[in-house]
């Protein structure tokens, strides 16, 4: 695999707005998201953002930043076209898709994105952890999978079948909390962005519904912590209060 990092990022969030510039402990949330994209070493990365205030923000830092069209719909459209525009030659064969208001991810879950990339059957990898109470598995906020780990082995992958915003599976055992980065094999992330929007996706306001209806195969691995997003005024209070002293 030959990986490269993207990082979609949009002044025009409706529940805080300029979230990506949002100071936190003396510099924008972006450069917190993108140092630890970087400090992962899986390769290169970038931000696609359709404003140009984050992109001088994030070139003044000796990072790269790509202008994508604002009319795009989603940060998946946004990552596909930055892509082409940045590696035409097709050099990146698997794309990291790593939200930009995840400002205290450990860079140890984009290595671990990748795991279930290695059986070429999958498509699509992504990231779940284990939900810890009941108001993390009963909050709509948080994205629950239908997925099942082989016992007593914490490396392997599982599939996903379904994500919903309600707990599930029904039954004993354990619920996992869908984590949302991404990596993509470069043609599923083409066909992906290629199709129409679902109708379960429509339904429960999940992307990656989309890929499961149309056939595609969305690999799960496992993390112990959920990194915390920000995403209200809320969040921001918080991930400055825990980052008040991080670098």
């Amino acid at each position: 695999m030959n990986p490269i990092v993207l990082i979609p990022a949009r002044m025009a969030s409706t529940r805080l707005p300029g979230k990506p510039l949002a100071d936190i402990a003396g510099r924008p949330m972006i450069l917190h998201v993108l140092e630890r994209a970087q400090a992962a070493g899986v390769g290169p990365v970038a931000v696609a953002t359709a404003e140009h205030e984050i992109a001088e923000v994030v070139t003044c830092a000796g990072a790269t930043a790509i202008l994508t069209d604002p009319a795009l719909p989603s940060g998946s459209d946004r990552i596909w076209q930055a892509l082409r525009g940045l590696d035409p030659a097709g050099v990146h064969d698997t794309i990291i898709n790593l939200q930009g208001d995840l400002p205290g991810v450990d860079p140890e879950c984009l290595r671990v994105v990748l795991r279930p990339l290695a059986d070429e059957a999958t498509d699509i990898a992504t990231l779940v952890a284990p939900v810890r109470d009941t108001a993390e598995a009963e909050a709509t906020s948080v994205v629950k999978v239908a997925c099942s780990f082989a016992p007593d082995r914490e490396d392997d992958v599982a599939r996903a079948l379904y994500f919903s915003r309600l707990p599930i599976p029904w039954g004993a055992g354990p619920l996992w909390h869908h984590v949302g980065i991404y990596a993509y094999r470069r043609a599923a992330l083409a066909r992906f962005v290629s199709l129409p929007e679902s109708g379960l996706e429509k339904r429960e306001k999940l992307e990656q519904l989309r890929a499961l209806e149309a056939g595609m195969t969305i690999g799960c691995a496992r993390i112990a912590t959920a990194p915390f997003g920000v995403d209200t005024p809320a969040d921001l209070a918080r991930a400055r209060m825990a980052m008040g002293t991080a670098a």
